[in-house]
């Protein structure tokens, strides 16, 4: 399961750019990473694990501008095909986690 969270934040005041840096800096710590500019995605095991993370961000939405949150099957996204200057690129793989119980 892929949890992706893409956002249209305002950076024109000091207080948007400051709210900006706060939610990128929340969604990488909670383990997203940055797949385009606006756009970061997250691997998860399951899809109580990705409504645990889909309810951070949204705890977490800024006082401004736009954010979308949705999850895709690993099948789903292994059938994106990326392009970087026309030359195709792998997808990123899901990253090992350890689970504590």
């Amino acid at each position: 399961m892929w949890v992706m969270v893409l956002f249209d934040l305002p950076t024109e005041t000091k207080t948007d750019t400051r709210n900006y840096r706060k939610f990128v800096d929340m969604l990488e710590k909670d383990g997203f990473t940055r797949f385009q500019f606006s756009i970061f995605l997250r691997h998860c095991l399951s899809m109580d694990n990705a409504k645990v993370h889909m309810k951070r961000v949204k705890m977490n939405l800024p006082p401004k501008g736009h954010v979308g949150i949705f999850h895709i099957t690993d099948k789903q996204f292994g059938m994106m095909e990326v392009f970087i200057s026309a030359k195709k690129e792998e997808l990123p793989q899901p990253t090992q986690q350890l689970e504590l119980f």
